[in-house]
């Protein structure tokens, strides 16, 4: 039996659990606060901040876990690379945990390997960021170098919004870096999410194609497979298999890429299941949680099959504590529709709990259908 340290317990963090646990794993879930949802279905669970050294030090020490799963990005990486050098196993390297913590440091290497980017810079004062917004030029997008799930993610359109984004990516920061990383906006006509397998065995395997639409910088629904021409597809998996073979290690990423009427052009990558990849609960025969396990533990993955399917996320409007959720079973009248409530113990607003899930004809308008019928209550 494999003892896995989890370093988050968000709602990912919850599936790979189950995921895990199903092959024989011991899971400690860990996160800043009791309750989280990997928590509810993990073996054990230690409550602290990943960004403070000693606490993270001394659960490694504890546990002594066979494998560190990162599920988040704020977490104090050097610890990783120090423990590592120890013989602890960090999924899917110390290295990739610590690059891709802060995007400038992910778009960087990407940039060291020829692999095509928007044009970008960084800031660490308003007055920076609208200087190097103006190199670039209006409008541009800007985004905390550390932060999660979009957020501090904004568009500036002129010099006047320039402050209220530096405000923004300032607010949505996680971490202690007060930097951000502002790019060109690209007119693309869509965004995909390509799952990619390191396997043990040095075999590379790719996920079809996710699809997906994003507001203020955060996943509403997404879809797979996402239809695009094979020599743009191939170009994809080029460029992933090159970004995820320099970070090293085994393990699923999330690599995103904008697909405009003329290219392929990375954006960002997640060394770790993606949001965008709950369609994978409904549309493939294995889900991204079932491949991540299978690739840390070295487990043999079959031929990954898939379905029309697609994910809609449902949204909290408030700040509150112990959620409910009306509507549900409405939505599961649907044929072909599922429904996972993440279990979150606190609301606010936009926050991400629960997603629903459409498979076959029409799955996208299923499945938005499905998610507009549940709604949250708070106490």
């Amino acid at each position: 039996m494999k003892k896995i340290l989890l370093l988050g317990s968000g709602e990912l963090g919850k599936e790979f659990v189950i995921s895990a646990q199903r092959l024989g794993c011991h899971v400690i879930a860990c996160d800043s606060y009791a309750g989280a949802p990997a928590m509810q279905v993990a073996d054990e669970c230690e409550v602290f901040s990943m960004l403070d050294e000693a606490p993270l030090r001394a659960a490694i020490a504890k546990h002594q876990p066979d494998l560190i799963v990162p599920e988040i990005e704020a977490i104090r990486t050097e610890v990783l690379l120090d423990v590592e050098k120890e013989g602890f196993e960090v999924i899917p390297s110390a290295r990739a945990a610590n690059l891709t913590m802060n995007r400038d440091r992910i778009r960087d290497v990407a940039v060291g390997l020829g692999v095509r980017t928007a044009k970008f810079n960084y800031a660490e004062s308003s007055e920076e960021l609208l200087a190097q917004a103006k190199a670039i030029g209006f409008p541009v997008v800007i985004k905390p170098v550390m932060s999660s799930s979009g957020k501090g993610q904004s568009v500036a359109k002129t010099e006047a919004d320039i402050q209220a984004s530096w405000d923004y990516a300032c607010a949505g920061m996680r971490g202690d870096r007060k930097k951000v990383i502002v790019e060109e906006f690209i007119n693309f006509e869509f965004e995909i999410t390509l799952l990619t397998i390191r396997q043990r065995n040095g075999q590379t395997l790719f996920c079809p194609p996710i699809g997906h639409v994003q507001e203020r910088g955060d996943y509403q629904y997404s879809w797979q497979p996402q239809a695009m021409a094979p020599d743009y597809l191939k170009a994809a998996q080029e460029m992933a298999e090159k970004v995820t073979a320099d970070l090293g290690g085994t393990g699923l990423f999330g690599v995103e890429f904008f697909v405009t009427a003329k290219e392929v052009i990375f954006s960002e990558l997640s060394p770790r299941p993606h949001d965008t990849g709950m369609v994978t609960m409904i549309s493939q025969n294995l889900s991204e949680f079932d491949l991540h396990a299978r690739a840390v533990l070295g487990l043999p993955i079959p031929v990954i099959e898939c379905v029309e399917g697609a994910s809609a996320v449902v949204l909290a409007d408030r700040e509150g504590k112990n959620p409910s959720y009306a509507g549900v079973s409405a939505a599961l009248q649907e044929p072909g529709v599922d429904v996972r409530i993440f279990g979150k113990p606190t609301t606010r607003p936009f926050r991400r709990m629960a997603v629903a899930l459409a498979k076959g004809d029409q799955a996208l308008e299923r499945a938005r259908a499905a998610a507009s019928k549940i709604s949250v209550h708070v106490s």
